[in-house]
This record gives C-alpha cells, sequence and structure tokens, in this order.
C-alpha cells in the first residue's frame, strides 16, 4: 500500500531528490543513537582540509620550492572542496548545493535541505570543520599581510574562497531548510561569494551572449 505522505508534492514546483541519500530517516533511533553512522565519511570531511594546513605550516620545513608547496596545497584544497560539496555535506547533515544552467544560459544556484534526522556528533564535527578552517585561514592572511608575503597570501586567498564557498553554501541550505529558498536567498551568494570565488573554485567561461537576453 502506497504511502500518500511519500507521494506528496507540492503541483507545478520540480522536486529535485538528493542522489544515492544515506541520511538516517525519522523513527531510526539505533542509528540517531550510535557515536558514529558514517565514520570513514567523517574522517574524509577532516582529512584533506587539517592536511592542507599542516602542509602550509609545515612546507617550509621539508622544501625550499614554493612552487612544490603551493600546488601540493592547492591540490589537498581542491580535493577537499569537492569531497565536501558533493559527498560529506549529504551524507553527514542531509544539505547539498549545486548550480546549473538553463537553457538561456542563466546560472541558477539550489540549495536543498533534506529533512531527516542526522546523527548529532557527526553533524557537530561537520559544521565545527567547516567553520574552523576559514577561520583559521583568515589568520594566516593577517599573518601574510603584516609580513609582506604576497606569494604566500595569494595561497591562502584561494584557501579562502574554497572553505568559504562550501561554508556559504551549507548555511544557506541550514537556513533555507525551515522556509522556502526565494529568489532574495540566491542572490546573496551570487552578489556576495561568486564576484570573487568565481576565478578560483570553478574557473567557468564567460557567460553565452544570447540575442533572447539582456544581460551583460
Amino acid at each position: 500500500m502506497n504511502n500518500p505522505a511519500m507521494n506528496s508534492a507540492t503541483p507545478g514546483v520540480p522536486q529535485v531528490p538528493l542522489l544515492d541519500d544515506d541520511t538516517i530517516a525519522f523513527g531510526d533511533e539505533d542509528n540517531a543513537n550510535k557515536e558514529f553512522v558514517h565514520p570513514y565519511i567523517v574522517i574524509f570531511h577532516l582529512v584533506f582540509r587539517c592536511a592542507a594546513i599542516v602542509v602550509y605550516v609545515l612546507c617550509g620545513w621539508f622544501s625550499d620550492s614554493f612552487i612544490a608547496s603551493f600546488v601540493l596545497v592547492v591540490l589537498l584544497l581542491s580535493a577537499d572542496f569537492w569531497t565536501v560539496k558533493n559527498i560529506t555535506g549529504r551524507l553527514l547533515v542531509g544539505l547539498r548545493w549545486w548550480n546549473y544552467v538553463d537553457d538561456d544560459g542563466k546560472s541558477h544556484w539550489v540549495f536543498e535541505a533534506k529533512q531527516n534526522r542526522v546523527n548529532s556528533n557527526e553533524s557537530r564535527l561537520f559544521w565545527m570543520g567547516l567553520v574552523l578552517c576559514p577561520v583559521v585561514w583568515a589568520v594566516f592572511f593577517v599573518f601574510c599581510l603584516f609580513g609582506l608575503k604576497f606569494q604566500w597570501m595569494l595561497l591562502v586567498l584561494i584557501a579562502l574562497t574554497l572553505s568559504g564557498a562550501n561554508l556559504v553554501g551549507y548555511v544557506k541550505c541550514k537556513l533555507g531548510a525551515k522556509q522556502s529558498l526565494s529568489s532574495a536567498t540566491t542572490e546573496f551568494v551570487r552578489a556576495r561569494l561568486l564576484p570573487g570565488a568565481a576565478g578560483f573554485v570553478f574557473a567557468a567561461p564567460a557567460p553565452r551572449s544570447t540575442a533572447n537576453t539582456g544581460v551583460i
């Protein structure tokens, strides 16, 4: 027998399910009370971002090559960005943010929140890692600024952009979990985050010009 609650949907509103969703359903008390439901996912949520910080701090002890250190830290930051954006946020806290371009060439930002129970320990570690790492990179930026280390400042800016993009995206998902996401919410990210993050994070080409739109 079909469950009416599972078949209910708002007419005219596109439903975009979370792919391969593995969050904890309501009423699943056994999983909710476990210390960790996804221990390996928790590790991968922290390992790349922590490794990037450690390599940044200690790279001078093992190599005098700025380029080698720069490339290694950027690779770790990129792996962290992809992992947190596509895997750990979806599995640990039931949140996901993403972007698509419609047929008219307009970019749309989507922020999803799965209304399911999540493990409290995993949620706590997820948000702690998501918030603390940008704070650490912000401290590094201050040291680079006052120390006039402009090469390292560029690396720190990349780190702030990548970690900050995930932070803002998931905060937007969290805030939208209790209310419908209006155009104002997407405009916040578009106006505040994208101008500084697009070049480093997405490497997107210039918007396609079309004869049917007046967007420049």
